[in-house]
C-alpha cells in the first residue's frame, strides 16, 4: 500500500532490489522508532534493538532469531562481543568461519549441522539427523551421537575431551535453535518495513492505518506516532478524501 502511496507521486520503489545498506533504516531500528515495523513492535524488543543497534542484515537475522524464550539468554553476549566489550569464542580454530557472523553464538540450525561437518566430518544428511536427534532429546540416540561425532573429531586432530566439550555445546543450542532461511526471509520484511518509515514516513503511515482502519487500538498508536513525528492528520474532506488514508 505504502508502495502504492509513492507510485501515485511518481517514486518507485521496488521492495525486491532494495539495497541493504541503508543508513536511515538502521539508525532507525538503532532508535527502535519501530512502531509498525514488522517483528519489531514489542516494548522487549525495541528495548534489545537499543542495546544491539543494528548495523548490517545480519544483526537483523540474528536479534529476530535470538528473540524467544531460551536463546534470549545469549541477546546479552552477542550485545557485548558486537560493541567490541568481549571477544567471540568460536569452540575451535577450525570454526571460526562458521560462527564469526553471529560473534561465536550459535544461533541457527544450519550452524549445528556445519559444525558437525566440519569438525567431525558429518555428511549432510548425518548432520540433519544429529540436529533432529538434538531436538528431540532422545537419550540412546544422543549417546550414540556423541560418540560418532567425537570419534569424527579425534580423526581431524581434536583433542576427544573437547570434543566432547564441543557436542555438550551444540546440544545445548541445538535444543532451541533458529531455521536461519526463516529468520533470513522475515529479517528482509524487517528491514524493507524499516526502509519505508525511515525514507517515507507519511506514505508508511497512511498505509499502516489504511491496513488498521477496522483496529481501533492500533490506529491510536499510529495517531501518537503521527503527532510524535510532526505528521499532520487532516479530517475528512468530501473533495479530496478516498475510501483510506
Amino acid at each position: 500500500r505504502a508502495v502504492e502511496l509513492l507510485k501515485q507521486q511518481e517514486i518507485t520503489v521496488d521492495l525486491v532490489i532494495l539495497p541493504l545498506d541503508d543508513r536511515p533504516s538502521y539508525e532507525l531500528m538503532s532508535r527502535a522508532d519501530t512502531v509498525g515495523v514488522f517483528q519489531f513492535e514489542g516494548t522487549g524488543m525495541r528495548d534489545a534493538l537499543k542495546r544491539l543497534k543494528p548495523v548490517r542484515i545480519e544483526d537483523v537475522t540474528a536479534l529476530g532469531a535470538l528473540y524467544r524464550p531460551g536463546p534470549m539468554d545469549n541477546i546479552p553476549q552477542y550485545i557485548k562481543v558486537k560493541n567490541g566489550e568481549e571477544k567471540p569464542d568460536y569452540l575451535h580454530p577450525s570454526l571460526e568461519g562458521l560462527l564469526t557472523e553471529t560473534f561465536g553464538i550459535i544461533i541457527y540450525q544450519e550452524q549445528v549441522m556445519q559444525i558437525a561437518q566440519v569438525l567431525s566430518g558429518y555428511t549432510l544428511g548425518g548432520a540433519d539427523l544429529l540436529r533432529r536427534a538434538m531436538g528431540k532429546k532422545i537419550k540412546s540416540e544422543m549417546a550414540a551421537q556423541r560418540e560418532l561425532f567425537i570419534n569424527g573429531a579425534v580423526e581431524r586432530g581434536v583433542d576427544a575431551a573437547q570434543a566432547g566439550q564441543i557436542f555438550d555445546l551444540v546440544d545445548k543450542f541445538a535444543g532451541y535453535g533458529f531455521n536461519k532461511s526463516h529468520a533470513a526471509a522475515y529479517a528482509l520484511v524487517t528491514y524493507q518495513t524499516a526502509y519505508i518509515k525511515a525514507n517515507y514516513p507519511v506514505e508508511f503511515l497512511a498505509a499502516s492505518m489504511a491496513y488498521s482502519i477496522a483496529n481501533t487500538d492500533k490506529l491510536a498508536i499510529f495517531r501518537q506516532e503521527i503527532d510524535r513525528l510532526g505528521v499532520k492528520l487532516l479530517p475528512p474532506d468530501i473533495n479530496k478524501s478516498t475510501e483510506t488514508f
